[in-house]
């Protein structure tokens, strides 16, 4: 189970990374189309909303329950933005970049 999760980490690790290139990624609702920032990204989720990283070239991938967890837990950030449906991706913030943890003083 413990390399299932792992896997399912550095697949979304992965994404993120992928999103840092030329234009980031954005995080758009595809339950909802019609969303148009209203919301945070956190309340539609509470709501059961399902959502997507799109990548610069338009292609999208359909973001599990189990992949956005983990996404919360590692950029939580993510939650605060507001949320755009599929009509409005081109309003849609880029994905925050991940927050930087603090140094050891060592």
């Amino acid at each position: 189970m413990n390399h299932r999760i792992l896997s399912v980490c550095l697949a979304v690790l992965v994404v993120v990374g992928l999103a840092a290139g030329a234009r980031a990624a954005k995080l758009i609702c595809v339950s909802d189309e019609n969303l148009k920032g209203d919301q945070t990204v956190g309340s539609c989720l509470a709501k059961g909303e399902k959502f997507a990283i799109m990548d610069e070239k338009g292609v999208v991938r359909i973001l599990t329950p189990q992949e956005l967890e983990i996404t919360k837990r590692l950029n939580p950030k993510i939650l605060e933005q507001p949320a755009f449906g599929v009509k409005l991706h081109h309003k849609a913030p880029d994905i925050p970049p991940l927050p930087v943890p603090p140094q050891d003083p060592r």
